[in-house]
């Protein structure tokens, strides 16, 4: 079933406008009320099942098939994405093989499939249906951030919410993994987006002739870290933004069914833990929330 930005719910018969091509609703053709009822209801399920897999490939569509392998770019080049597809690498030193150092505490990027459970990230249609609709819920949480000017997004990955930041301000995003970075450069070139793309250790301090940022984005990045450590993350995390600079962070709750891909260790901090690190690091006004099986916001302001 093709998208639709205007519709009535094929469930309830509601009268319901999608936001934007990426809203799933459109895709489903099922309001909001009716698409969180997915998990107890055999139809609901087919129709949110239905619409991931047809928002999937037409995104793969958008970005087509690659001219050519590319080779991966060096720590501390920067790659742009623009609208028309164009990739520049600054190189401040003489051409070399391209060798990425992954920083000894980086974990891999998490795949598309994790965030769309497909292939080996199943985890049966109840499970999956919940992680949707609690990934739904996370991204519109995002997109009502009061995030603007020079954002940063350390940790990005594939860029899965790299489109929605880019549309708010200047990007610049970071990870130790340039594969991952590339498929978010194709990600942001269709859907016509620019951004800043640098291959870096997400916990970097800022350069000296950085200026501070005006928001921050961490998803699935505190989790990487341990206990204590969760301390220095977040004073990191400070580091980078301007005083009332805005801090959206998401990440990972313990469930069996949900979780960081095999192979990724993870740490699940507590809803205090986090509000005591944020506050000690010189955050304001933190706001800790839980989707309800598997995610879990912050929001804050850097005093």
């Amino acid at each position: 079933m093709p998208f639709r930005s205007r519709f009535d719910c094929l469930w309830c018969g509601d009268a319901w406008t999608a936001r934007g091509p990426a809203d799933l609703e459109g895709w489903a053709q099922l309001c909001p009320t009716c698409l969180g009822r997915a998990g107890s209801n055999a139809f609901l399920r087919g129709r949110l099942r239905i619409a991931l897999a047809e928002r999937a490939a037409e995104a793969d569509a958008e970005v087509g098939p690659r001219a050519g392998p590319a080779a991966e770019p060096r720590a501390g080049t920067e790659v742009e994405a623009g609208p028309r597809a164009a990739v520049r690498v600054e190189r401040s030193e003489p051409r070399a093989a391209p060798i990425l150092r992954r920083p000894a505490h980086a974990a891999p990027a998490l795949p598309d499939d994790w965030f769309l459970r497909r292939g080996p990230f199943e985890r049966g249609p109840v499970h999956d249906t919940a992680w949707a609709a609690e990934l739904d819920v996370v991204t519109r949480w995002l997109d009502t951030q009061p995030l603007y000017g020079r954002i940063l997004e350390p940790g990005a990955g594939v860029g899965f919410f790299s489109p929605l930041l880019a549309e708010r301000g200047e990007l610049h995003a970071t990870d130790p993994d340039g594969a991952a970075l590339d498929i978010a450069r194709g990600r942001l070139v269709a859907h016509r987006l620019r951004a800043h793309l640098h291959v870096a250790d997400p916990w970097a301090g800022p350069s000296p002739d950085e200026r501070p940022f005006d928001g921050l984005v961490a998803s699935f990045l505190l989790g990487r870290v341990r206990g204590a450590g969760v301390d220095p993350a977040s004073a990191s995390l400070r580091a980078r933004l301007r005083p009332g600079g805005r801090l959206a962070v998401i990440d990972l709750r313990p469930d069996p069914a949900g979780g960081p891909p095999p192979g990724i260790a993870w740490s699940y901090h507590d809803r205090d833990v986090l509000e005591a690190a944020l506050a000690r690091a010189g955050f304001a006004d933190v706001e800790v929330a839980l989707t309800g099986r598997f995610f879990l916001t912050v929001a804050a302001e850097a005093g």
